[in-house]
């Protein structure tokens, strides 16, 4: 079998997921449409012209980028035009007609779930490793419901108590991937102010930090504290989210978010330069062992139990 042959064969077993992964599945489509592309020796540009097409469009779709797959047409001209085997055509076709089946997110209205958020969601359902750094707030995946609360309510103290509540239940909906038979390994460094700041209350954040030292026990989940005492730590002043898809070629993505947009990075100079300060960050915090005995003491001395 022809390399070409293997690359496509390795794309089957994704039409047996039972449920949808439109984001991993429609960034699969572009990856083996810019490899078949590059074999027939066509740059962005050119197969673009030759079909009508804006370059722009084009990299848009082999990008695996908006919240709708490419249409089938247009994978078809592309096809078509590099020449590619029937074989080939018809499993790429069933993984895009699959890539439109909506995930579970995809069901959320879109005030909750803008196109940047929604790709989010998607990328942390599809990776093999979500690496996470976090200054302010205990990363979402591990949050509680309570705690979760009191971060919507803070962040965005103008909303009714319904919409609130959708939030709290899309975050908790989005945590039950750790949960996963299929779970993705989760390495999650937060600063130890996290820990101190009190949102909710003391008894919100009691049951938070019951929740890591839960969750860190989990063989999926590894995470470290940054000490406060580390006074010179490489922290950078934003929070970072780093993913990582097995095999098939996928681009590491870095997710770096804002009030009302994000930023997703993918090539592959940038990502290392965040990959590279997540590894130093992990160096200078605490073990995960050590991690877990700071938060036991952080509870019984910060947040005793209430009689």
């Amino acid at each position: 079998m022809s390399a070409e042959l293997q690359r496509i064969s390795r794309l089957e077993p994704y039409l047996d997921r039972p449920e949808p992964a439109p984001t991993l599945l429609k960034m699969l489509v572009g990856v083996q449409l810019a490899g078949f592309r590059e074999d027939a020796g066509y740059s962005q540009e050119q197969a673009a012209r030759a079909l009508g097409f804006s370059p722009a469009k084009l990299s848009r779709i082999e990008a695996g980028k908006g919240r709708r797959p490419p249409t089938e047409r247009d994978v078809r001209a592309l096809l078509e035009l590099y020449g590619t085997e029937p074989y080939q055509v018809d499993v790429l076709l069933k993984i895009l007609r699959r890539a439109g089946e909506p995930g579970w997110w995809q069901r959320y209205d879109k005030r909750l779930m803008p196109e940047w958020f929604d790709r989010l969601v998607g990328l942390q359902e599809a990776a093999a490793t979500i690496r996470t750094f976090e200054i302010q707030y205990v990363p979402g995946l591990l949050q509680t419901a309570d705690y979760a609360r009191a971060v919507v309510e803070r962040g965005l103290p103008n909303v009714p108590p319904v919409e609130v509540q959708r939030r709290v239940e899309l975050r908790m909906r989005r945590s039950g991937l750790l949960l996963r038979e299929d779970a993705p390994q989760l390495w999650a460094v937060i600063d130890e102010s996290v820990l101190l700041r009190v949102l909710g209350s003391p008894e919100v954040m009691r049951e938070q930090l019951k929740h890591l030292v839960e969750m860190a026990k989990r063989p999926n989940v590894t995470l470290q504290v940054v000490p406060l005492d580390v006074t010179n730590a490489s922290a950078p002043a934003i929070p970072i989210t780093y993913l990582r898809f097995s095999g098939l070629d996928l681009p590491d993505v870095v997710y770096l978010e804002h009030i009302r947009s994000a930023n997703f990075l993918e090539d592959r100079d940038e990502t290392e330069e965040y990959r590279l300060a997540l590894d130093r960050l992990a160096d200078e915090a605490l073990p995960p062992r050590e991690t877990i005995t700071l938060l036991r003491e952080t509870l019984e001395q910060r947040y005793p139990a209430t009689s």
